[in-house]
């Protein structure tokens, strides 16, 4: 019988999460693919708005490659010391404490997993925060069989601005039965 292995740091992540009943990390389905993402990046700039206890961290760095660096931004301080604690030992991974926007001066992405701040309040903003090629990952949507996407009957122009979006060649990926994330690549600035 084969099992999927768990990578350390996102093992202690977890265990992070489950002592601060931190119940907001991203499922092991998004965090394979954010280890994914992270690995077509191997010289990229990787960041993420909302580190919480450093899950979705954690994944990304079980991706990165040795000539990159992840940066990833929380709010709350005591997240922020606890997930820090996790990477003390990778002079690669800085976690910011603050709002998403302190993450602007590490710009551009190569990979963005917007899971915090920006992905509602300046949707225009994270965008342009790619550099050209980079892949925006957005997690925690409730698939869409339909077109327009729609959320509890209503359209979902959250998720229709990201996959409709001039600069962006996008999809949504079902993560899970009852979840999914959106998945866009910018285009480049010719």
């Amino acid at each position: 019988m084969y099992e999927r292995v768990v990578p350390e740091r996102v093992a202690a992540a977890e265990r992070i999460a489950a002592e601060l009943g931190f119940d907001k990390s991203c499922l092991p389905e998004v965090g394979r693919l954010l280890s994914a993402a992270a690995a077509s990046k191997p010289r990229g700039t990787i960041a993420e708005s909302g580190t919480g206890a450093g899950v979705g961290a954690a994944w990304l760095h079980s991706g990165l490659g040795d000539g990159a660096r992840l940066v990833t931004v929380e709010r709350d301080a005591e997240l922020v010391r606890r997930a820090a604690g996790i990477f003390a030992d990778d002079d690669r991974v800085s976690v910011l404490q603050g709002d998403w926007r302190l993450l602007e001066r590490y710009a551009p992405f190569d990979v963005f997993f917007c899971d915090g701040g920006g992905k509602r309040d300046d949707a225009e903003r994270v965008v342009s925060l790619l550099a050209p090629g980079g892949l925006l990952v957005m997690d925690d949507f409730t698939p869409s069989a339909g077109w327009p996407p729609r959320f509890e009957g209503d359209v979902d122009e959250l998720r229709l601005f990201y996959l409709t979006h001039p600069a962006l060649v996008a999809t949504e990926v079902l993560t899970t039965p009852v979840s999914s994330a959106v998945v866009a690549t910018r285009r480049s600035r010719d």
